[in-house]
Parts: C-alpha cells; structure tokens; sequence
C-alpha cells in the first residue's frame, strides 16, 4: 500500500462550534487543532479546555494559513481540527483488502451539493454498504455542511477517495466491479441482474452523469418512475439505490 495523504485520513472541520463539538464527542478520535495567531475570546478558550482535557495537541498558525488548510476562507473562524475518519481511504487500499469478497458501492460524480453528499453518506452506511467513492475533485469536501447533513454519520462512513469520479471508476472496474451508471434511460435496477461486485454511479444534480463518466460505465440502470415523476434527486436516488443493494445483498 502506498502511504496516505492527510485527505484520505482526516476530516478537517473549521469554526469554532463544529471544532468544539467533535472535541466534546467521545467517539470522535481528534489528531490535532489548529488556532489563528490572533484567536482569542470565550469560545477560543472552550476549545482549548477541551483539547487539554483530551490531550489533544493545539497548534497555532497565522490567519491565512487557517484558511489555507480548512479551505474555506469565510467560515474557519481561526480555528479547525483534524478528525480521524477511521473507514476512510483510497479506491486502490480499498481493493487491495478485499480479497475475494463480494461489495457494493455508490460512486458520486460531480455531485455539487454537500447537503446531498452528505445525505447519500449517511444512507449507504445505514444500509452497510462497503463504500461511497468521493472524488477529491469535483464533489464537495466532506466540510461541516456536510457533517451535518449526514447528522454526524459522515466521520464514520466508508468513504473511498479518488483523485476523479471516472479515475475511481476505472479503478473498480479493474478490481472486477461491474459499474452501472444510475440514468433514467437505463434498465429497471429493480429487475437487473447485479453481479457480486456492484458499483452504482450517481451524476450531478441538474446534468445528470458527466461523458467522462459514463464512458467507463458497463451499463445504465434506472431506479423506474411511475406518477409522471421524471427523476428524483440525487439523495433521494442514492437512498433507493444503497437499499436496493442491501436487499440484494440479503437474499
């Protein structure tokens, strides 16, 4: 296995009340703190209670550095921690343990809404799928918007990172998953013959699947519509799609 980056390792939080409530959960294994030079005030010295009482390391850094490192230059408040995210990791480590086992896993392609990223988090590991391929681009950091849309769910989900949607997905396939692309012009996935290594690929909200994508797709499958209903959203579709897959699984 080649050695992690910090991304496919840690969650970065930023502000001070998402800092101080992943210090203040017991579940959560916290590396380190990072506080702005200038930070200052009641909550700044809340954190830093919290960081000691768990002797949890607080480093400082200048205010742009801050901002560098959560990236995200509105909301850091000069202050972020890294939260160990123990079932995160790279497609290839992913693929590597697997041995001969059967999975499935939801792959997201340029999915832009962390509302929605972490909503499809949260219900692939409700329904204990093996993995959510993340892309490192073109999908959302997993951010407290995120965090909180999973309802804390996503430090524990078993996130699979790629540097693309379609790296990830070729990635799979080489790993002897077949990959369906989730497009209303596709197959019933209700009805579909599944292999035992499955990958179900969800597209952006308003394009859909991007070309790159599906031209690593093996095929289409559509979750089937009736009511005049054209489509769902993309939460929405990849809560149908993770418990589809758990029922297969438990036939």
């Amino acid at each position: 296995m080649a050695s992690r980056s910090p991304k496919d390792t840690f969650i970065t939080v930023y502000g001070r009340k998402p800092v101080l409530e992943a210090l203040d959960d017991a579940d959560l294994a916290v590396d380190k703190v990072v506080l702005a030079d200038g930070a200052r005030g009641e909550p700044v010295r809340a954190i830093l209670a919290a960081a000691r009482a768990r002797g949890v390391p607080v480093q400082r850094a200048s205010a742009h550095r801050v901002k560098v490192l959560a990236g995200n230059g509105r909301h850091d408040q000069g202050v972020l921690a890294d939260v160990v995210a123990p079932r995160m990791q790279p497609v290839d480590d992913f693929l590597d343990a697997l041995g001969n086992d059967a999975a499935a896993v939801l792959v997201l392609d340029r999915v832009t809404n962390p509302a929605n990223v972490g909503m499809v988090l949260r219900s692939a590991t409700a329904a204990g799928l093996d993995g959510v391929v993340l892309p490192r681009r073109g999908v959302p950091a997993i951010d407290p918007l995120v965090v909180k849309a999973s309802a804390g769910v996503a430090f524990r989900a078993p996130v699979l990172r790629a540097a693309t949607a379609e790296e990830g997905c070729a990635a799979l396939r080489g790993g002897g998953f077949t990959v369906f692309g989730l497009d209303a012009r596709g197959a019933s996935l209700l009805e579909a013959a599944l292999p035992r290594r499955v990958a179900l690929v969800l597209g952006n909200e308003t394009d859909g699947l991007s070309d790159a994508v599906r031209s690593v797709c093996d095929a289409m499958l559509a979750i089937p519509m009736q009511g005049g209903v054209e489509s769902l959203n993309v939460a929405s579709a990849g809560a149908v799609a993770a418990f589809e897959l758990m029922r297969r699984r438990a036939r």
